[in-house]
This record gives C-alpha cells, sequence and structure tokens, in this order.
C-alpha cells in the first residue's frame, strides 16, 4: 500500500535529513517569569469561576495571549524551527480537575491559533516554522493503580483518554498544528490511546501530519513510570510509525545520555529527537533548574557530535537563551543519518 503524502508539514522530512531541527524550550518555565497572578488566571470570562486557576498555564490563550504569543516568538527568535502549542494539559481529563473539561477543544484551537500566527510571522523560504501540537500525558494513568492497597483501581481508562485525545486533536488541527507531539510520555497505555486517537482522526479528515512521539525515563533505572524500558517502550509504539521518536524532561542531559544512545540503536530507521531539562531541580535557582545555557548548550553539543540527534530542544528549565545557545553549538553538526522506514518511503512519495 502506497503511503499517503503529509498533508502539512511535508518540507520536514527533507529538512531533517539536512540538518538538526530545533525544537522550542519550556513554556512553564517563561510563563513563570511574568509572575501572573489569580487574576491574570481569571480575566474578566472566568472571573466567578469556583475553583482557584492559577498555574493553569492552558487558560491564558484565553486570559493573556499576549504571554503565550510574546514566548513563542521569543523562541523563534532564539532560532526555533519547530515550537509547541501551549496545550501541555488542555485535555478534558486534565481541565477536569479545574472543572474546565468543557472548554478543552476551545483551549486547543486558540493556542493552536496563536502558535500559527507566531510562525507565520517568522517563516521565511529558506527557514519555514511550524507548529507542533503538544499532547501531554494527562494527570492520571492508564495502567498504574493510584491505590497501593489496590492494585487493580484506576482512575482513568482507555476509551476516556482515546476519546479527550481525539477532541484535543481535533482543536489543534483546526487552529493550524503542522505536527501532533504525543510528549513527556510515563506511561505507555495513555500514549497509546493517544496514537489511536489520532490515527482515527486522521483517517476521519483526510489530514496527515507528521506525529512524534516523546517519553521520560523517571529514573536511573532507565525505565519510564509505566516499567519499560526505552527499548521496550520503542516497541510499543513503533506500530504508529512515528516521524521521530525521543525522550524529553526528567533527568536532563547528562543522565539522560545512556538512554537517548540506546534509542538511538533500538530505532535505527526512525529520526531521534530529544529535549531535556536544564539538569536537575534547583529551587534556588532563577529557572528552577541548575544549568545554564553554556551547560545545557555543551551538553546537547555532545549528543550531535555523537551522531545521535534529528531535533535538540529543551523542556523544563531551559529559557530562549538555552534554545539559541543550542542551536548555535548543534548547527556545526550533521543529522543522525536515517535509513530505511518512514523515511525512505516519504523520500519516495515526495520524488
Amino acid at each position: 500500500m502506497k503511503l499517503p503524502a503529509f498533508t502539512r508539514a511535508a518540507a520536514m522530512p527533507g529538512i531533517m535529513k539536512d540538518r538538526i531541527v530545533i525544537l522550542d524550550g519550556a513554556m512553564g518555565t517563561m510563563i513563570q517569569r511574568y509572575k501572573l497572578g489569580e487574576a491574570d488566571y481569571r480575566g474578566t470570562r472566568f472571573a466567578d469561576h469556583p475553583k482557584d486557576l492559577k498555574g493553569n498555564n492552558e487558560l491564558l490563550q484565553f486570559t493573556r495571549p499576549d504571554v503565550i504569543r510574546e514566548i513563542h516568538e521569543q523562541y523563534l527568535a532564539a532560532g526555533a524551527d519547530l515550537i509547541e502549542t501551549n496545550t501541555f494539559g488542555a485535555t478534558s481529563v486534565a481541565q477536569d480537575d479545574y472543572g474546565l473539561g468543557p472548554l478543552a477543544r476551545e483551549m486547543n484551537v486558540v493556542a493552536a491559533r496563536i502558535a500559527r500566527e507566531a510562525c507565520d510571522k517568522y517563516s521565511t523560504p529558506d527557514k519555514p516554522r511550524f507548529v507542533a501540537g503538544a499532547l501531554g500525558p494527562t494527570p492520571r494513568t492508564a495502567s498504574i493503580s493510584p491505590d497501593v492497597n489496590d492494585p487493580g483501581a484506576r482512575n482513568v481508562h482507555f476509551e476516556e483518554l482515546r476519546a479527550a485525545y481525539y477532541e484535543q486533536g481535533e482543536g489543534l488541527l483546526e487552529g493550524g498544528a503542522d505536527v501532533f507531539l504525543v510528549e513527556t510520555i510515563f506511561d505507555t497505555l495513555n500514549a497509546k490511546a493517544a496514537i489511536f486517537a489520532l490515527d482515527e482522526l486522521m483517517e476521519n479528515t483526510g489530514e496527515r501530519l507528521p506525529v512524534i512521539i516523546s517519553g521520560t525515563v523517571t529514573d536511573a533505572s532507565g525505565r519510564i513510570l509505566s516499567g519499560q524500558t526505552v527499548t521496550a517502550f520503542w516497541h510499543s509504539v513503533r506500530h504508529a510509525r512515528p516521524l521521530a521518536i525521543g525522550l524529553n524532561c526528567a533527568l536532563g542531559a547528562a543522565l539522560m545520555r545512556p538512554y537517548i544512545e540506546e534509542l538511538t540503536k533500538a530505532a535505527g530507521d526512525t529520526f531521534i529527537s530529544c529535549y531535556p531539562n536544564a539538569g536537575l531541580p534547583n529551587p534556588m535557582s532563577e529557572t528552577g533548574f541548575d544549568e545554564t545555557p553554556e551547560i545545557t548548550g555543551g551538553l546537547v553539543e555532545e549528543f550531535a557530535q555523537a551522531g545521535f540527534l534529528n531535533i535538540a530542544g529543551g523542556c523544563c528549565g531551559t529559557t530562549p537563551d538555552h534554545i539559541a545557545e543550542i542551536a548555535r553549538r548543534v548547527g556545526k553538526y550533521q543529522p543522525r543519518c536515517v535509513h530505511g522506514g518512514l523515511f525512505s518511503e516519504l523520500l519516495a512519495t515526495a520524488a
């Protein structure tokens, strides 16, 4: 069966063949710099909402879109090719904690439009910019019990997650996302629900977007929270035929190195992404994390030098300065060479 061409971001595989693509950095870290209060999150629309809303960053696309737009533009100015929508927690499952589940779809549409406008402003023929629709893990786990006394207990099920991710994907698609990014995966079953929903959505709409999948190693055992090694995680999601598979968040680049190397060996025919935290948490630092742009940039540069990377960026604690330093340092290296698999089919389709 012939592989259908991407209807959005069709240029991405070719760009990734030629150079390392730069992803943006942390949204939450940047939002914290604005020192927003409860009133900023509420605006006029949510002034009478019965629950506290400070910290629900996805609300800011309604109440402080200027902040979200400015953050996107700072990352684009720093050299990002790919920016994430402010939708990490914009599923009905996550928003139900604030009593705002019914707003999830609209939240994604508006967030994607803000990111789309920023990308269009900075795109040039030589450096197109792309919107990555971010689908976060939700605060619930489909394969892990929340009750130590009842291993069979669950606070969410696959079908609830599938429906929530389908709705999120619909909103991101409508708002103008180019890529779907299923990220910070600590429970593979949650990721499978997102993958299933996106496949269903693309089949129903006729749109076909690249999908990037990014897991999170939660401790020095090299496993994600639901118990899989990096290699096992890859084999659990490879049926989705993602454009890229990678790791983000969690340990920071220094401790992530053996696991990103393992992934490059396991997923030989797929692009690799890596966007680590700026080291380990440190509440005394300005960003809440230890590493300066120079330190993080140097660590990610070593990954590029070792031939591990096709996409590089930053997660918690990273700023536009970190992304500018990463872009400067990795730009001198060739991207990881990928042969066969989805990549070869995409190039054949484009030919």
